[in-house]
């Protein structure tokens, strides 16, 4: 059931806009969150990893 991205109701399959306020639906609504989900996790992954190898290989100031 797709939901309406400007009042968050939800309608029923197959319709071209929303029952309640008239806006058009979203194409393609299904695993849009978890897609996002997912793109943050390895974001947040990929700059650990950065960090940690900054860490390590940025020069100390030792003395």
């Amino acid at each position: 059931m797709p939901k309406c991205l400007y009042c968050r109701e939800e309608n029923p399959a197959g319709e071209s806009e929303c029952r309640h306020c008239g806006m058009a639906l979203p194409l393609r609504a299904d695993g849009a969150p978890e897609r996002r989900q997912r793109r943050f996790l390895w974001f947040c992954v990929a700059l650990t990893l950065f960090c940690v190898a900054m860490f390590f290989w940025l020069p100390r100031d030792i003395g």
